[in-house]
C-alpha cells in the first residue's frame, strides 16, 4: 500500500509542478499528461461504464473457468469494447475518426505517396524540419514503416480516419491476447488467467484509441508472443517489423532477451528473422541508423528544445502510472511475472533518461506499459480492476486528451 501511496503522491506532484511551470518548458495543458482539462460526457461514456463493471463483475470469475482459447477471444473483445467505449467519449470525430486525420498525423501525407520505392528511397532526406518538403511531425518522427502501414490501408480501399482507427484499435487490443499468452508460456496458465481481466480494462486503452502507437504495442506484443511460444523467427521478423514502425522500439529487445534468455538458438533465429526486415529495407533505399540520428536532430528542432528534462525526467513516470494503472504497483513483485514487468520498466527507464520522451509518453511508451499489467494484486482483485477502469474512466471524462 505505500507503493500505491508513493504513485498517488507522485502523480499529484507532477500535476502541481507541472502546472506552475511556464507553458514553453512542458508544452502540455494538463501535465503529467498531454492533455487538455475538459470534464465532459458523451456517446461512449453508458458503454464503457457497462463495459467495466461486466469485467470487474465476470471477468475474474470466467477467466478462470472458461477454456483458454475462449477466455482469450472473451478477453479480446473485452478490450475492442473497452477501447472503442473510451474513444467515443469525446464523440465519433474528435475521438475516434479525426485522431489521425490532422496536419500532424501519418494520413496527411499518404495522399503524396505515389510511388513507395521513391519514398523510401528519399524518406530519410525529408526527415529534418524547415525544408520545403519535409515530412510532418509523426511522420518524421518514426521510420517509414509506419507510414506504409497507412499507405497499405489505402491502397486497399480502407482509406480515411475512421477505417485507420479501427485497424489501429483491432491491433492494438491484441496485446489483451498477446500478453497473456506470453504469460502463460513464461509462468504458467494459473497466472495468465489471473491476468486476463486486467489486460481487457488496461487503462492505457485511453490512448490505444486513437493513436498509431497503440497499434504499435500490439504489432510488437504479438512479436513477443510469437517469442515465447517458440515461433523465434516469425517473432523475430514481426519484431523487425516494429523497429521499423518507431525508433524506440528496440528497447523491445530487452523484453525478448527476458523471453529467449536460456535459449541461444531461439535467439539466433529471432535475430535472422529481424535482420530480414533490416534487409529488405535497406535494400528499397532506407537505413534505420541514418534515420534514427536525423531524428535526433528533428526532434531538438521541435517543441523538445524547450520541454525541460528535469521535470519531463520523473514527471514521464507519473504518466506511466496513468496508463498502466495502480494495480501493478499494488502487487507482490516477485515470481516469474516479475521478469517480463521488470524488462519494460527497464525499457521505460531507458528510454526516460534518454531525454527523447519528454512528455507525451502515455501514448508512446504503450508498447511497455501494457506489460506492467502482468503484476496482479493477489487480493482484493476486484478492487483493483475497478480502480483499473476507474483510472481510464476518471482520465478520459476529466481530460480532453490529444490522443
Amino acid at each position: 500500500m505505500l507503493r500505491v501511496l508513493a504513485a498517488v503522491a507522485l502523480v499529484v506532484l507532477a500535476a502541481v509542478v507541472g502546472s506552475s511551470l511556464d507553458y514553453e518548458r512542458t508544452h502540455a495543458g494538463a501535465p503529467p499528461l498531454f492533455a487538455e482539462w475538459l470534464p465532459h460526457i458523451g456517446i461512449g461514456t453508458p458503454f464503457a461504464v457497462i463495459v467495466a463493471v461486466l469485467v470487474v463483475a465476470q471477468g475474474p470469475a470466467l477467466a478462470a473457468r472458461l477454456p483458454w482459447r475462449k477466455a482469450l477471444s472473451l478477453t479480446y473483445a473485452a478490450a475492442v469494447a473497452w477501447i472503442f467505449s473510451l474513444s467515443l467519449v469525446a464523440g465519433w470525430t474528435r475521438g475516434f475518426a479525426g485522431r489521425l486525420t490532422t496536419v500532424h498525423e501519418y494520413l496527411h501525407e499518404v495522399p503524396g505517396v505515389t510511388d513507395v520505392g521513391v519514398m523510401l528511397r528519399g524518406f530519410s532526406a525529408r526527415i529534418l524540419d524547415f525544408q520545403p518538403d519535409s515530412w510532418t511531425t509523426h511522420v518524421s518522427g518514426h521510420p517509414p514503416g509506419a507510414l506504409l502501414a497507412f499507405v497499405g490501408l489505402d491502397r486497399i480501399g480502407l482509406s480515411g480516419g475512421a477505417w485507420a482507427a479501427v485497424v489501429v484499435v483491432l491491433v492494438g487490443a491484441s496485446t489483451a491476447v498477446a500478453v497473456p499468452v506470453t504469460v502463460r508460456a513464461v509462468a504458467g496458465e494459473e497466472r495468465a488467467r489471473a491476468v486476463l481481466p486486467f489486460v481487457a480494462l488496461f487503462p492505457g486503452a485511453v490512448w490505444i484509441g486513437v493513436s498509431a502507437d497503440g497499434l504499435f504495442a500490439g504489432v510488437t506484443a504479438c512479436g513477443i508472443a510469437l517469442l515465447a511460444t517458440r515461433r523465434a523467427f516469425l517473432g523475430g521478423v514481426v519484431l523487425g517489423i516494429g523497429v521499423f514502425l518507431s525508433y524506440g522500439l528496440v528497447l523491445v529487445g530487452v523484453l525478448a532477451l527476458v523471453v529467449l534468455w536460456r535459449d541461444r538458438r531461439a535467439v539466433g533465429l529471432a535475430v535472422l528473422g529481424a535482420s530480414a526486415v533490416v534487409a529488405a529495407f535497406a535494400v528499397a533505399g532506407f537505413w534505420w541508423l541514418d534515420g534514427y540520428h536525423l531524428v535526433v536532430e528533428r526532434y531538438y528542432q521541435g517543441i523538445a528544445s524547450s520541454r525541460s528534462y528535469w521535470y519531463w525526467v520523473w514527471a514521464n513516470l507519473a504518466a506511466a502510472v496513468l496508463a498502466c494503472g495502480f494495480a501493478p504497483i499494488a502487487a507482490r513483485w516477485r515470481g516469474p511475472g516479475l521478469r517480463l514487468a521488470g524488462a519494460a520498466a527497464v525499457a521505460i527507464l531507458l528510454a526516460d533518461v534518454s531525454g527523447l520522451s519528454k512528455a507525451e509518453v502515455e501514448r508512446i511508451w504503450l508498447p511497455f506499459t501494457g506489460w506492467l499489467v502482468v503484476l496482479v494484486p493477489a487480493a482484493h482483485r476486484r478492487a483493483w480492476l475497478a480502480a483499473q477502469a476507474g483510472t481510464a474512466l476518471a482520465v478520459d471524462h476529466l481530460l480532453l486528451t490529444n490522443w
